[in-house]
């Protein structure tokens, strides 16, 4: 059990390259000038050893993005979500909001798109919510609200990114696999019609150009001023 919680939890979720860094920094600041108490999490935590596993795979020093199946890369970003998990309840126990940069949608996305067959994928949902969040005890977000972009738009700008401290190539496994990252978009898609009280969309693009970072701020900002 995860325990009562009295703070809020949101998520921002998408594939690589869907502008999740810049909207979950541009969101955190606003609402700590709306005068919200918040605390800001980074998945996977790659400054953190519980992120270990996720660096080498990541990296591709296990094999391909596909190798490993569904289930046991899974493990390895549960296990950095479980070390984190008992701030986040702190956080939420005190009232704050708690704001994250990708949680459990990512696995579900990322992860579970390596399942083709719907039944066998809902089976796959159903073990990683039994793990994360009954198992480990991890806290479950309120709102995941999930950017989606084109996986070829998105793969360039993953091209612009700055250095990252787990890996040396300018992607990662994921990252340079686009038949991956369209699987994966597809999947948070489907996400968000499955689950639609937790996952709601918002489209980063219209007519296959880029929407303006503060538009889609904006949109972002009318979900989550619903759940506060």
């Amino acid at each position: 059990m995860t325990g009562q919680k009295t703070g809020t939890f949101i998520v921002i979720e998408g594939s690589d390259g869907s502008g999740k860094g810049t909207q979950f920094a541009l969101i955190g600041d606003r609402l700590k000038e709306r005068g919200y108490d918040v605390a800001t999490y980074d998945f996977p935590q790659y400054d953190q050893e519980s992120s270990y596993f996720v660096r080498e795979y990541l990296n591709g020093n296990y094999g391909g993005a596909d190798e490993l199946g569904a289930y046991t890369p899974s493990l390895f970003f549960a296990l950095d979500r479980f070390q984190a998990s008992q701030s986040i309840k702190k956080d939420l126990a005190a009232g704050k909001i708690v704001l994250s940069n990708r949680f459990i949608g990512a696995n579900l996305a990322h992860q579970g798109q390596k399942i083709h067959d719907d039944k066998e994928r809902t089976k796959y949902y159903d073990w990683l919510y039994d793990l994360e969040f009954n198992i480990l005890g991890i806290p479950k977000p309120d709102l995941n609200i999930v950017l989606l972009v084109p996986a070829e738009i998105a793969q360039k700008l993953v091209d612009q990114k700055a250095a990252r401290n787990y890996t040396d190539k300018k992607r990662d496994i994921h990252e340079a696999d686009l038949n991956h990252l369209q699987r994966a978009v597809a999947a948070y898609e489907k996400l968000c019609e499955q689950f639609p009280d937790t996952f709601q969309p918002i489209e980063g693009t219209m007519n296959e150009a880029l929407l303006p970072i503060p538009e889609v701020t904006e949109r972002i900002w009318e979900k989550i001023t619903q759940r506060l």
